[in-house]
C-alpha cells in the first residue's frame, strides 16, 4: 500500500489557531503531511517566509509526520506533484470560504487530474477568524491571544506598533 501523503498550503500571514487546528486534524488522515506557507499575489504580507515557518514549526513540534516546508512562488499543484502528495488539504470557515475553495479545487483538478482536494471545516470555535482579521484587531489593541499563538501575537503587536 503506497503512503498517503497530504499537503496544506496557505498564506499563513500570520498562522491562527484555526489553521494549527487543522493541521492538527490533517495529520491523522496522513502518513506524512508537509505544510507549506504560499504567496497569494493579491496579499500584501506582514510576515516573512521564515517568520511564518519559525511559527509553524514551535506549534507543531510534536506531530512527527509534519513537515514545514518552502513554497515560494510555486503552484500548490506543482509542489504537490514534487512531493509526491496526492491530495491537497483546505479548509472552509463558512458558505462563502466554498464558493472560494471549490473555484481553487476545480482549477487544480484540470491542473492536475490524480490530485484529490480534502476540505475540512473549520473547528466551529475558530470558525470566525482569518489571519485579516487577527491583523486588524491586533492594530487596534485588541486581544488576539484566545485566536493565534502568543508569539505570534507578541510579533504582531511589534511589526504593527512600527508601521
Amino acid at each position: 500500500m503506497s503512503e498517503k501523503i497530504g499537503l496544506y498550503a496557505g498564506s499563513f500571514d500570520p498562522i491562527t489557531n484555526g489553521h494549527l487546528d487543522i493541521i492538527r486534524r490533517s495529520a491523522k488522515l496522513f502518513d506524512k503531511l508537509y505544510v507549506a506557507p504560499m504567496t497569494n499575489t493579491s496579499k500584501n504580507y506582514l510576515f516573512t517566509y521564515d517568520e511564518k515557518k519559525q511559527f509553524i514549526e514551535a506549534e507543531i513540534k510534536d506531530l512527527t509526520n509534519v513537515e514545514v516546508i518552502d513554497s515560494k512562488g510555486e503552484l500548490s499543484t506543482k509542489l504537490a506533484q514534487k512531493l509526491g502528495a496526492g491530495f491537497l488539504v483546505r479548509s472552509m470557515r463558512n458558505p462563502d470560504d466554498f464558493g472560494y475553495e471549490s473555484g481553487v479545487a476545480s482549477i487544480n483538478k484540470v491542473m492536475d487530474k490524480n490530485i484529490e482536494t480534502i476540505f475540512l471545516l473549520a473547528n466551529g470555535r475558530y470558525a470566525t477568524i482569518s489571519s485579516s482579521m487577527m491583523k486588524e484587531v491586533a492594530k487596534f489593541g485588541g486581544d488576539i491571544s484566545e485566536f493565534v499563538p502568543l508569539a505570534v501575537a507578541q510579533a504582531l503587536i511589534k511589526k504593527l506598533r512600527r508601521e
